[in-house]
């Protein structure tokens, strides 16, 4: 390939950037007929990345099935780019098994025998879903052609320069390794998915408390990344946090600890100690942890697309309104079309629960706005039974108004919301739960096509990011259900207490230990280690990762910054345009520096997801390929020179 062939640089080499080559691919003839040279700077492996490496416990799994995976762009997305069709994992699965699928390496014996025991309802590991990701990105290099050179550094990004001028040139770019190699770009992408921040000043405090003490803290992180050796057998641990990292938490302080689970004949389990296990004290904002994946299967009508939450509804408030209100106007048509697929299939599937016809409840149901007195009463009238009255705000705040009397009520009140969670979600008796996780998966992927970013006014903007993303995180992406059931159990053999909502934690001078508590409970207790259980907040600030620090304290990237009755507010993400390009404090972008991530201001739609669902990220996929592509076919000078440096070691650098 000729040495001037237009570069494009990844920083980041995980199953998003993996998805982006796949689409650059797809893409390419129709838009781009030239050479092309392609570096990814990734220290982990190219494909899987950190969060999804195969170094991680085998304990570990994925919060979603295996027939729920897959990095296909296939022919449900609504994209410019041509859909590419392929298998997901649990197809991937079969393939390797039966040798259709051959760009494989050779697998350890525990991957077969994972392999061979997956079917489309298995919740797979992570280090198998690894496996998926790493043949994903070779398919997508290869598939970019011969006249497309992929160049992986097993290194780190650390600074990205303009060669000519310092900070201030035009396009073309210098990329700093770790390892002191230096490459030049035309385009440079961040991609780099989860990212570590420098500790608040909160948990920094915390952290220097528990050192000054002689006790244990663990800032927000990802939580296999956490050494917790330190913590002793039988020592009690407070834990702030019960979603997805507390879920991971648990595998690796119990059973990679030595414990095990057996199963009970009621379908419970109980948990046989190792002798290992710290006593842990765990409570979060709503008490609870994330609700169960669900296991039953539809009776009544298929949920169709978004009846309310529509783009001519939403063309219609944005005609009207200089900026929307999430609350005021998208909320109560997203809370309405969740309430008609759930009562759908309680209607068509259930008849014997409700009175009356599908037919005529949903022609009344239509005609009413969700927050209304009469859409109560007819739900009152058509539903006898309370308990199957969908009340979304009972859904996300399921001990609102509650005051507990003591200990023992906290612990019963918890353990049966639990138990539950587990009957609503896994009994075939009650797929009108499914309807509802259906509903609302489909809005979450449809809110970020529908609904430009900067026509949210800024509480809007931070509700969309905050209270809804968690709201949906809770109900829609939960644990297995064999998790919860092992809460249970690590909770009936005492190794597992609960807090309640409303927690609290402080650090005590006097006794040097951290107290923690609930809002709406007397208990207090302390212990003398102390796990915030969650991802870090983002804040490119405070990245601890190199090249984001350095875009920030160039000046040539911004967090964004929302105007609030409180004056502005930083919500610690890079702010980037529709496109995905770099913006800089006064909004003027960076040309020819992109980045996509949960990092950034866009939407964050994740990297993989639901076969045949229109998927969020791939749309974005294809869309910022096809702009990678359309900026490499502009006219322009050429910023790329035959003897252009490119130094890193040959232990870091493979190309495909």
């Amino acid at each position: 390939m000729p040495s001037f062939a237009p570069t494009i640089v990844f920083i980041g080499g995980g199953p998003r950037s993996a998805g982006i080559l796949e689409r650059l691919a797809a893409n390419r003839p129709g838009l781009f007929d030239r050479p092309l040279s392609i570096h990814v700077v990734e220290p982990y492996e190219p494909g899987s990345g950190r969060i999804w490496r195969y170094d991680q416990s085998p304990g570990l799994l994925l919060n979603s099935t295996a027939a729920d995976v897959t990095m296909f762009t296939d022919s449900s997305v609504a994209c410019d780019g041509p859909s590419v069709d392929g298998p997901g994992l649990a197809s991937w699965a079969t393939g390797v098994l039966d040798g259709s699928i051959r760009d494989v390496p050779e697998l350890e014996a525990h991957l077969l025998e994972q392999l061979r025991a997956l079917t489309p309802a298995s919740f797979p590991t992570r280090q198998l879903q690894s496996k998926y990701l790493e043949w994903f990105f070779r398919r997508a290099v290869t598939a970019l052609g011969p006249d497309v050179t992929v160049t992986i550094h097993r290194d780190t990004a650390t600074a990205v320069e303009h060669p000519a001028s310092g900070r201030d040139g035009g396009a073309g770019y210098r990329v700093q390794l770790a390892s002191g190699g230096v490459l030049e770009a035309d385009l440079v992408l961040y991609s780099l998915g989860h990212t570590d921040s420098r500790a608040e000043p909160e948990s920094a405090r915390l952290a220097e408390f528990a050192a000054r003490n002689g006790g244990f803290h663990a800032a927000p992180s990802y939580t296999t990344d956490v050494d917790y050796s330190a913590i002793a057998p039988g020592q009690d641990v407070l834990v702030s946090g019960m979603g997805l990292a507390f879920v991971d938490l648990l595998v690796l302080l119990f059973e990679g600890r030595g414990g095990r689970f057996e199963d009970r004949p009621d379908g419970g389990l109980d948990y046989v100690p190792s002798g290992a296990e710290p006593r842990l004290w765990a409570g979060s904002r709503r008490g609870v942890p994330y609700h169960s994946k669900i296991s039953s299967t539809l009776r009544g009508e298929p949920v169709g697309a978004p009846r309310y939450f529509t783009a001519r509804a939403v063309e219609s408030l944005l005609a009207a309104h200089e900026e929307l209100d999430f609350r005021a106007q998208l909320w109560p048509l997203i809370a309405k079309d969740a309430g008609h697929a759930y009562y759908r299939e309680l209607f068509t599937g259930y008849p014997e629960r409700v009175d009356g016809g599908w037919d005529a409840f949903s022609t009344r149901f239509d005609a009413l706005d969700w927050y209304s007195r009469e859409r109560e009463n007819l739900v009152a009238s058509a539903v006898p039974d309370p308990t199957l009255r969908l009340d979304l705000e009972a859904l996300d705040q399921p001990f609102s108004g509650c005051a507990f009397a003591d200990h023992a009520a906290v612990q019963r009140s918890v353990a049966n919301y639990i138990e539950r969670d587990l009957k609503l979600r896994t009994s075939p008796d009650h797929s009108e739960t499914l309807a509802l996780f259906t509903a609302l998966l489909r809005v979450y992927m449809e809110l970020g096509r529908l609904v430009p970013q900067e026509r949210l006014n800024s509480r809007s903007q931070q509700a969309v990011h905050g209270w809804w993303h968690g709201f949906f995180s809770f109900v829609d992406s939960g644990p297995p259900p064999h998790r919860l059931r092992e809460i249970l159990a690590l909770h009936r053999a005492g190794f597992l207490q609960f807090l309640g909502p409303g927690m609290w934690v402080r650090p005590d001078e006097a006794s040097g230990r951290f107290v923690a508590g609930s809002f709406q409970s007397p208990v207090v207790v302390d212990a003398a280690a102390y796990i915030e259980a969650r991802l870090p907040s983002p804040s490119v600030a405070r990245s601890a990762n190199p090249a984001l620090a350095d875009l920030h304290d160039a000046g040539w990237g911004t967090e964004q910054s929302l105007l609030t009755s409180d004056g502005p507010h930083s919500t610690g993400k890079l702010l980037v345009s529709s496109s995905h390009e770099v913006l800089a404090a006064d909004g003027v972008r960076q040309a020819g520096l992109f980045a996509v991530g949960p990092w950034t201001s866009g939407w964050g739609a994740g990297a993989f997801a639901r076969p045949g669902t229109n998927a969020a990220p791939f749309r974005e996929n294809d869309a910022l390929a096809r702009r990678l592509l359309a900026e490499l076919a502009a006219p322009r000078p050429s910023t790329i020179h035959p003897t252009s440096p490119v130094r890193p070691t040959d232990s870091q650098l493979l190309s495909f």
